[in-house]
């Protein structure tokens, strides 16, 4: 699988998220804004369908509506719950004030805003009230959604988390922040000023997250680390869980934003983001995982 969206008149696909719903695999994924000056125009999120994981035909987009989003939304979370696909995104190019949004669907094509946009911003003198890049994982009878955010100086990107009764309209007032300083921040060399896109699933009562170390195309590389309550974490390596490619592969400037969707048979599937060309152009992937006493690993013949 290489995907990528053209509709822009360039090759750039990003952010990727994936469920099963209404019989087939739906991947939302960032969008470019249009550039040429037209009315309401912003990074956008686009909508792809799929039968088989590999062949991907886009089918539509999710453009700026709201007032809050008028400079673009992007970067998607998804959840299928009670039959509804819940999406959960964020506000885009407006620095420390980007905040984490949430809307609902029925077909997975049109979607209603929450009344109470923009659901999260996070508190706390550790950093500056920045929300991007959400993510969202069911435990027990609440929802955690995982968010990255920046010190007060907007030069380190680290991961929160908040969480909301599974049965609640996921409002503004649902969410609680469950963290009072980052939850993981960067340390290793190769992590250098940056740690985003959390991606996060459960397998064997544990928590599983992967990781973006450093900023695009620094190059920005995948990490992973385990957790038994979803707040608490540890790196199950000091090296990438998957590195980015060689000189010349569609990846060799980068292997990030990655997303974990667990299909209906069971099987772990890791689909990321790369770059050969310093971001000009951007394509989606994935891998398959396989499950082990240490945790997850690649499966052999599914490396791109």
């Amino acid at each position: 699988m290489l995907y990528t969206d053209s509709s822009r008149g360039r090759s750039f696909a990003k952010d990727p998220a994936v469920v099963w719903y209404a019989g087939r695999y739906l991947m939302y994924y960032s969008i470019p804004a249009y550039g040429d000056g037209r009315p309401g125009d912003g990074l956008a999120i686009g909508i792809a369908e799929s039968q088989d994981l590999e062949a991907w035909r886009r089918i539509g987009e999710i453009a700026p509506q709201a007032d809050y989003e008028k400079n673009g939304l992007c970067a998607p979370g998804a959840l299928v719950h009670d039959g509804r696909l819940h999406l959960f995104y964020q506000m885009y190019g407006n620095g420390p004030r980007d905040a984490i949004c949430h809307a609902v669907s029925d077909d997975g094509l049109h979607f209603v805003r929450n009344a109470t946009n923009p659901i999260i911003r996070p508190s706390g003198a550790w950093n500056c009230g920045r929300a991007i890049d959400a993510d969202v994982v069911v435990d027990g009878e609440r929802l955690l959604l995982y968010w990255a955010t920046r010190d007060p100086a907007m030069r380190v990107q680290m991961l929160g988390v908040s969480g909301a009764p599974l049965g609640s309209a996921f409002g503004r007032d649902d969410w609680v922040q469950l963290c009072e300083g980052s939850i993981l921040a960067p340390e290793l060399a190769w992590e250098q000023e940056c740690i985003e896109a959390p991606a996060v699933c459960r397998h064997d009562g544990r928590f599983y997250m992967f990781y973006g170390g450093a900023y695009n195309c620094m190059p920005q590389q995948i990490g992973c680390a385990v957790s038994d309550d979803g707040v608490l974490w540890k790196r199950l390596s000091a090296e990438p869980f998957q590195p980015n490619g060689p000189a010349g592969a569609w990846n060799a400037c980068e292997s990030g934003h990655p997303y974990v969707f667990e299909d209906r048979d069971g099987r772990t599937h890791l689909f990321y983001q790369g770059s050969a060309d310093k971001g000009q152009t951007w394509y989606l992937s994935r891998v398959e995982l396989g499950w082990g006493p240490a945790g997850p690993q690649i499966m052999a013949g599914s490396v791109r």
